[in-house]
């Protein structure tokens, strides 16, 4: 295999920090051109307060609200459903707390304490989630099938009359298993339980086909960073059912929702990301899925003792085409990941958000510590190449035949 074209003039020790093969796309994207150009013209020209009654504030509150409408068109709803929010953590805990606060407030369009979640929820999830556990809500843990997926047969087994609440992920951020959240919100309508649903779709907001409508959800979680737009933007679909109780408050903005002056600039940043991503959605999953599929052959064939965490992707099998689950066994991630970042190629162990510890997400699919030790998360974007991806690979073989010595 021929090497990277830059490789031969690169210094192997990498002290400037040169990346040749950015793979942790899951982690976050490269900002797209066209989101900082908006960006750019919102901070210097419409920079007044969308609350203000002037001329400048009405300014700001039109650039608000057409990233408003521009994200919900990618979601498929009224414009008057989304509230803007700092990112995925702030939209999930605003989720999961909201509902508590109102109901611990005497909220009466639902009974019960009675919650159900995952344990390859992401931690902004979890840990919201293990406070109400602690205050007295009554919280069963689902645990994903061998695939890493949970399953309609354990979510419907586990539903309650009393079940107030359920947060399941769309998308895992680890494994990239996209869980079937329509079914679970179908169980729910059957059974008239009135129990609200809310989904941290944040891994595949305008990367996988979707609408709220398809997934029935009546609380969708969505984050701009993920997508190529900035950080600090995010957003919360709060459907029809769902009665929330702002956990920011102190300002009415978001309909009172959340509170504190929206951060206009990444917002703008995030409606444009979304509104080109949406039209972009088809072809760019096609590509990433061939560079998913071409990178898995390449692993086999190079590396014979590579473990695909999680399967091939197929219809009874549904993965993500932008998250790709490996292992090593019997070598360290970390230790690869330092090989690698040595050599310019950016990926992870896992999320992002959890250093050090075992993934809690591979422990529950009843892996091996020696997969969940090796394990490393490649993850594409639009951008991504297939030279990336080779070099990738050519220097993962390099570093099991180098760290074997």
């Amino acid at each position: 295999m021929k090497e990277h074209k830059a490789y031969n003039e690169y210094n192997s020790s990498n002290a400037r920090g040169v990346v040749f093969a950015y793979l942790d796309n899951a982690a976050s994207t490269k900002v797209r051109p066209e989101a900082i150009k908006i960006m750019s013209r919102v901070m210097s020209e419409d920079y007044g307060n969308p609350s203000s009654m002037h001329a400048c504030g009405r300014k700001a509150l039109r650039e608000l609200e057409h990233a408003r409408a521009n994200i919900s068109s990618a979601l498929g709803t009224d414009p008057k459903r989304l509230s803007f929010t700092s990112g995925g953590t702030e939209a999930n805990n605003l989720a999961i707390l909201g509902i508590a606060h109102n109901l611990s407030c005497g909220g009466k369009y639902i009974k019960g304490r009675h919650i159900i979640s995952s344990a390859i929820e992401h931690s902004s999830v979890k840990a919201p989630i293990k406070k109400l556990e602690s205050c007295g809500f009554e919280v069963t843990w689902l645990s994903p099938d061998k695939s890493g997926h949970i399953p309609l047969q354990a979510f419907a087994g586990a539903l309650r009359e009393d079940t107030v609440f359920a947060s399941i992920m769309l998308v895992n951020n680890e494994t990239g298993i996209i869980n079937p959240v329509g079914e679970y919100a179908a169980e729910i309508k059957r059974r008239k339980f009135g129990t609200i649903l809310h989904t941290d779709a944040v891994q595949g907001f305008c990367k996988i086909p979707f609408t709220v409508k398809l997934l029935g959800a009546d609380l969708v979680s969505v984050s701009s960073h993920k997508l190529h737009g900035p950080k600090g933007a995010g957003a919360l679909y709060v459907g029809e059912r769902a009665k929330l109780t702002a956990i920011i408050i102190g300002g009415e903005q978001e309909k009172g929702i959340r509170g504190g002056t929206e951060a206009l600039p990444a917002i703008a940043g995030f409606g444009e990301a979304a509104r080109l991503a949406r039209f972009e959605l088809e072809t760019a999953a096609g590509a990433a899925r061939d560079l998913r599929e071409r990178t898995v052959s390449m692993l086999k064939s190079q590396i014979p003792q590579i473990v695909i965490i999680g399967g091939s992707d197929s219809p009874d099998n549904p993965i993500s085409p932008y998250i790709l689950s490996v292992s090593l066994p019997g070598f360290k991630s970390e230790v690869l990941m330092n090989y690698l970042d040595g050599e310019g190629i950016c990926v992870s162990k896992g999320a992002a958000c959890k250093k050090g510890a075992r993934s809690p997400t591979l422990e529950a699919m009843g892996l091996e510590h020696s997969i969940i030790d090796g394990a490393l998360r490649i993850s594409f974007s639009r951008f991504s190449t297939l030279e990336e991806a080779e070099y990738f690979v050519h220097t993962l073989e390099k570093a099991a035949k180098t760290l074997l010595k």
